[in-house]
């Protein structure tokens, strides 16, 4: 590629044009002005960032490492390394499926699979509409109610494929009756 070829111009070759407006990063620089003194902060504050946000853009992910006066591939090596943080955006309704001992010999295979058929998305992916990420994760800490799965902040248990159906009919129902459609 010529050093006369930007990113941009790649993008643009292929049709990937950006259609969104630019980032409102104001809220970063209001996160670290807030805090003062920011060694040992970075953790904090992009804890900060996702609460406003979502997930971690990364031209906000760029924005902190500029204010923090660090490389950014040390914001990044955080980001990447817990499990908390996210780099895109995630779906209004976060949906975790227990895949531990416990869930899986009382029939969590059945949960996790209606799940991701009902959904239309595999472990660690958003639906197209926003509405639902989903996540198998290895315990939810709530093995007496196995199988179990965790809608946002709530736990449902001893679930079969029957009872999951149900539960995502209604969040679906709720979801689309809190947007009004």
């Amino acid at each position: 590629m010529s050093a006369d070829v930007t990113l941009e111009d790649v993008r643009q070759d292929a049709g990937l044009e950006e259609t969104e407006e630019p980032l409102d990063l104001a809220p970063v620089q209001r996160i670290i002005e807030s805090l003062g003194e920011t060694k040992g902060m970075l953790i904090p504050v992009l804890q900060e960032v996702q609460k406003v946000y979502g997930y971690v853009p990364e031209e906000a992910a760029d924005m902190v490492a500029d204010l923090m006066g660090i490389y950014p591939s040390q914001v990044f090596g955080v980001l990447t390394f817990y499990t908390q943080f996210h780099l895109t955006p995630r779906g209004r309704h976060i949906i975790r499926a227990c895949s531990g001992t416990a869930c899986h010999v009382r029939g969590g295979k059945s949960v996790i699979s209606k799940l991701e058929h009902m959904l239309g998305i595999g472990h660690g992916e958003t639906t197209e509409d926003m509405f639902a990420s989903f996540e198998k994760v290895a315990c939810l800490g709530a093995c007496g109610l196995a199988p179990v799965i965790m809608i946002d902040n709530d736990a449902h248990g001893q679930l079969d494929a029957v009872k999951t159906e149900r539960i995502m009919e209604n969040l679906r129902e709720m979801d689309m009756m809190k947007r009004g459609e």
